[in-house]
């Protein structure tokens, strides 16, 4: 599934809740069920600046795409990254990079998160792109 695709499919998803309590059950949920990351990765070179809970995040090379573990010690922060992680790990370090991520604000998070949670979420979205940047220009170097 193309970046696109995945952000429509969770657009649909929040649209079956009605309320926005529902829709953070539905986050914590997805937090529940994620994977959580290895111990030998939650290192501080790993943490993202500008969270207010610790969020870790992992990036590696699978191939010619681009893979994201993470995982936080806040449960609502675990879904909302869990969802990037979702929606940007397993493309390419390209496509990573040049997303265009608009289900946050189709869904309405920035409306309904307290200022730090969203303000956490654009420093996760931000490294996350930040690391398609580097790897797509580890990927050129290396090539020539």
């Amino acid at each position: 599934m193309t970046i696109n695709e995945i952000q429509d499919e969770l657009i649909s998803d929040f649209e079956l809740f009605d309320d926005w309590e529902s829709k953070y059950e539905y986050i914590i949920d997805l937090g529940k069920q994620f994977p959580p990351l290895e111990e030998q990765y939650k290192t501080e070179d790993n943490i993202i600046k500008g969270c207010q809970s610790r969020v870790w995040l992992n990036a590696y090379m699978d191939g010619d795409l681009l893979k994201f573990e993470a995982d936080s010690d806040a449960i609502i922060v675990r879904g909302l990254v869990s969802m990037l992680v979702k929606v940007l790990s397993g493309h390419t370090p390209k496509e990573i990079a040049s997303a265009d991520l608009y289900f946050m604000e189709r869904v309405g998070l920035h409306q309904h998160l307290a200022q730090t949670r969203s303000n956490g979420l654009a420093a996760m979205l931000k490294q996350m792109k930040a690391y398609g940047v580097a790897f797509q220009a580890k990927s050129f170097h290396t090539a020539n």
